[in-house]
């Protein structure tokens, strides 16, 4: 029997403490790869494919949103998810509005309710997986019966 692939995960965020703290705690649990900048993340990203998203919002140069804003127009599929030390009710708009967050948290998170997130959300990246390949399917099934049907309306 093979074994389940892990989740794979980019963790950005501008404070290296945070982003081995992630490692640290996830190492088990997931395949964590981390970036110290939105650019960093944007770079990786040309490289590997990853499931999840997880970006922290205060960074210099490049906010969390606006990180998620570029990721969405060149990777839309990974499951993204916004963490902050600071509640700003315009970054968790932003978020939702730009960003297209499946969820957001306050740091500092709890290693429970983030591993949740974490599973949870990569249950609708599957799921959305699950329905990209079932589309292909019928739109094959459906070219095949259209086929089908013309060779049976010519004889």
């Amino acid at each position: 029997m093979s074994e389940a692939k892990p989740i794979r995960i980019l963790y950005v965020d501008d404070e290296m403490n945070n982003l081995v703290s992630m490692k640290a705690t996830f190492r088990h649990d997931f395949k964590i790869y981390t970036a110290i900048s939105g650019m960093e993340g944007l770079e990786f990203l040309k490289k590997e494919q990853v499931d999840i998203i997880i970006t922290d919002q205060r960074m210099p140069e490049m906010t969390g949103v606006e990180f998620l804003e570029q990721v969405i127009k060149l990777y839309p599929d990974p499951v993204r998810i916004l963490l902050t030390g600071y509640t700003d009710l315009q970054a968790v708009i932003d978020a939702v509005n730009k960003g297209k967050i499946y969820y957001y948290l306050n740091k500092p998170w709890d290693p429970q309710q983030l591993k949740t997130t974490i599973q949870n959300g990569y249950e609708i990246y599957q799921l959305r997986e699950e329905n990209l390949n079932l589309i292909k399917e019928l739109e094959r099934v459906n070219e095949q019966l259209g086929f089908l049907l013309r060779q049976k309306l010519l004889s």
